[in-house]
């Protein structure tokens, strides 16, 4: 019962990881504007993403504009672009896997080892993908900590930190949760596993100890003299 609740429990932040992991891929919230100095104008909010940047205009009226280039980009950015990709597809694979991996689940057989080792597979992946998440997200977060308090770049092009990279860091840890709680669904199925094949069952011992009852002696009368 432990087990099973471990693995419902892993397969929720899985979810919401994924959901997360999605959702700060799309986000275009990175990086916002910053008023200070004589950037006071405050009915206009300017977010940069990963794929477009977009002018919200006294929270009325908002307009986004995709990249042209993927060179027009920041190095951070680039990079957190593929990298977010990347844990998007990971995070896919690793729900999957677990789903296969359930107590529930029929089509993988009944076998608790292997379903023990599909839970541990997608624990690993989850872990690895709430690492591949919080990377990107740490770096534009420094990128856009030293540019704000770099004196030589311009007040205009200084930004502050988004949403999305709040997100990004529940969605790490969430990850990185979930898989935890897979790694150790799968070690209470080895120790259960390992527990039932070491107990004889009760009609083997009755069996056995009838065998060794029934069975002749080998020594004739004689040697009994």
């Amino acid at each position: 019962m432990a087990t099973y609740a471990l693995q419902i429990a892993g397969l929720v932040l899985g979810g919401v990881g994924m959901v997360g992991t999605v959702s700060v891929t799309v986000m275009p919230q990175w990086r916002v504007s910053a008023f200070i100095g004589s950037n006071i104008v405050v009915f206009e909010n300017l977010w940069e993403g990963l794929w477009m940047s977009c002018m919200r205009h006294a929270n009325i009226r908002m307009q986004c504009k995709i990249y042209d280039s993927l060179l027009a980009l920041s190095p951070d950015l680039q990079a957190a672009r593929g990298l977010m990709c990347a844990a998007s597809v990971l995070v896919f694979l690793a729900f999957m896997t677990a789903v296969l991996g359930m107590k529930c689940t029929r089509c993988t057989g009944d076998d608790d080892k292997v379903k023990g080792h599909i839970l541990l597979t997608a624990g690993v992946i989850f872990i690895i993908t709430g690492l591949v998440v919080l990377i990107p997200v740490s770096w534009v977060a420094n990128s856009i900590i030293r540019d704000f308090y770099n004196p030589i770049v311009d007040i205009a092009q200084k930004r502050e930190l988004g949403e999305a990279l709040y997100i990004g860091w529940t969605t790490a840890l969430v990850l990185m949760a979930g898989g935890a709680l897979f790694c150790c669904a799968s070690c209470c199925h080895e120790k259960s596993s390992s527990y039932r094949y070491s107990i004889p069952s009760h009609r083997t011992t009755q069996k056995s100890y009838h065998t060794e009852k029934k069975s002749p002696s080998v020594y004739s009368k004689s040697q009994y003299v």
